[in-house]
């Protein structure tokens, strides 16, 4: 894992879903669906998306963003750019 990713990734990006989504961090399972799954909504995902951006101090393209539908695959991506801002 590249040094400027964090060692608890995954558990802050649970989190910063869970707050977006108003539910309880123990439902934002590593493949739980934030839409069919989990109730996202739109505005919720443009929220997730702010929110991660602000968190890790990256930029997520539009064309990254409809592949962030779990906690694994936002895990993924965000691993992979915050890698590349080094």
């Amino acid at each position: 894992m590249p040094t400027n990713v964090p060692d608890n990734l995954e558990e802050e990006l649970r989190n910063i879903i869970a707050f977006v989504i108003e539910i309880e961090p123990e439902k934002v399972t590593p493949d739980a669906r934030f839409v069919e799954d989990l109730g996202m909504d739109s505005i919720k995902a443009v929220e997730l998306v702010v929110a991660i951006e602000q968190k890790f101090k990256i930029k997520i393209r539009d064309e990254e963003v409809p592949r962030i539908g779990t906690l694994r695959q936002a895990v993924g991506l965000s691993k992979r750019i915050i890698g590349n801002n080094k």
